[in-house]
């Protein structure tokens, strides 16, 4: 059997030498593996990383370390600010109410995990995902909204209020599932 190649992958910055994976056997020499079967290489993640922090509320947001008393503002929803891990910890323990309004809002879920808030994000609508929403029907839509935390159904009201003022959203049932399952008005009744 000849020796495993190795390829080089980069960990951390690191370059290491990770061996080349054996071939499976396929009827089909010219198969290429699927995306799902591709598995990223695990990262560690360290309190001094700076991560990408995402707004997850519809307007500006204002975070205030505690620590050191500088200022983190995003202007707009699904804007990003650069934050240490570090700090995140801190909010954690002294703003918990960013992670449970799912304010905080984040890409990579290795970063959830470091921190130790999976429990807040586990039906959260991911950044990007809030327009799909409006697509489902009005069993999904009910089903999704059932789940997610008080902050993102004041932020998918905030989202369909636009998009209906844009003409983006004209299905009535769409239109009085939302009003129902966040009970607020959308639309001006006469």
């Amino acid at each position: 059997m000849p020796a495993k190649k190795e390829i080089e992958a980069v960990v951390d910055d690191q370059a290491v030498a990770v061996p080349e994976p054996e071939p499976e056997a396929t009827t089909d020499d010219t198969a290429e593996p699927s995306v799902s079967e591709v598995k990223p290489i695990p990262r560690t993640l360290n309190a001094s990383d700076i991560v990408k922090v995402y707004n997850g509320f519809n307007g500006k947001l204002v975070y205030r370390s505690k620590q050191t008393n500088e200022p983190f503002v995003w202007q707009d929803f699904e804007d990003d600010v650069e934050m240490e891990l570090a700090e995140l910890k801190r909010a954690k323990s002294y703003r918990k109410k960013y992670f449970e309004n799912n304010w905080f809002m984040f890409k990579d879920p290795a970063i959830i995990d470091y921190l130790g808030v999976a429990q807040y994000y586990k039906y959260a609508l991911k950044i990007g995902e809030f327009d799909s929403l409006f697509e489902k029907d009005p069993d999904e839509i009910r089903a999704t909204i059932s789940r997610i935390s008080e902050g993102q159904k004041k932020s998918v009201a905030y989202r369909a209020r636009q998009l209906i003022s844009d003409g983006k959203i004209d299905s009535n049932r769409v239109i009085s599932t939302l009003e129902e399952c966040l009970g607020v008005e959308l639309i001006e009744r006469s």
